[in-house]
């Protein structure tokens, strides 16, 4: 083939991409850019406005909670920037749950930095047996790849980092190794208490795809059930989303700038109200022939 063909089946790849609705996800990433702001005290936001990543100063080192869709790994390193920070202080980085809208600079930052990545254990399964459930063949850049993480996270771990100390939950759901996670943050003079909930999709419950995972009988939505209800009454002054829509990021952020002083992701009612509200959509979802 000559380079001329080359580059017409390229750009026929690229037309095809473009017109196929899910191609927003991995084109124009840029325009999904958010500044990066404090949240809370030593909690920051460092993601876009559609996937979030989370950055902790733990005063010995930078802690990322996610790391971002495939192809924003360089939005995300300009946002710590932004944000007052050296990317290659990230010591650990982790990852709420193995879906390639949450895993993009994962490997990068290992590389790069030597960045330790957490993963729940049963996710990190996934990758091992199943590893098209991560969705990473979506992909549109062949590099892109899963990793064997440095650190299985177990339900009930608890792991200090630096001056923190977080205490994981295995809530199985979205995917079998979506973890919870609760620590303590601190603006020098009080402590909230921050708390992550790292997957609320229901596309992983529709009957469709757990029956060709092989759960005929649909049992992930209780389970589901019973994951929401495992943390509910968990204390939590500072919600953080897994996507911007659950904790309504973007608007809160734009509320802090028009209202200087105050912060509304400060609320201790967020939390426990958001996990019912799910549990009744996903009740409603489960009573859909359709799902």
């Amino acid at each position: 083939m000559s380079m001329k063909e080359e580059y017409e089946k390229y750009q026929e790849r690229r037309s095809a991409l473009m017109e196929n609705p899910m191609s927003v996800i991995w084109t124009d990433q840029e325009s999904r850019y958010l500044h990066p702001f404090r949240m809370y005290g030593n909690l920051y936001y460092v993601g876009d406005d559609w996937v979030c990543v989370h950055l902790v100063d733990t005063g010995e080192g930078l802690l990322l909670i996610d790391g971002g869709n495939c192809g924003a790994t360089a939005m995300l390193i300009q946002a710590i920037w932004e944000a007052g920070f050296n990317p290659a202080d990230v010591k650990w980085m982790i990852l709420s749950h193995g879906h390639v809208d949450h895993i993009g600079s994962a490997v990068f930052f290992r590389k790069m930095f030597g960045t330790k990545l957490l993963l729940g254990a049963p996710d990190a399964l996934m990758f091992e047996e199943h590893p098209e459930q991560s969705a990473i063949q979506e992909s549109t850049d062949f590099m892109d790849s899963l990793f064997t993480p440095d650190i299985l996270i177990n339900d009930g771990d608890v792991m200090t980092f630096g001056n923190t100390e977080i205490s994981f939950y295995l809530v199985p759901g979205h995917t079998a190794g979506c973890i919870a996670c609760f620590f303590d943050i601190s603006d020098g003079n009080e402590v909230k208490r921050a708390g992550y909930y790292g997957g609320f999709g229901f596309n992983t419950l529709k009957g469709e795809f757990l029956r060709e995972i092989g759960d005929t009988d649909c049992r992930m939505r209780q389970v589901y059930l019973d994951s929401l209800k495992k943390v509910r009454d968990q204390h939590v002054d500072v919600f953080m989303g897994n996507h911007t829509n659950n904790n309504r990021l973007v608007e809160k952020r734009r509320y802090m700038e028009e209202h200087p002083g105050e912060n509304p992701f400060v609320d201790e009612g967020t939390w426990s109200r958001y996990l019912d509200e799910k549990r009744d959509s996903l009740l409603e979802f489960m009573k859909d022939p359709a799902n």
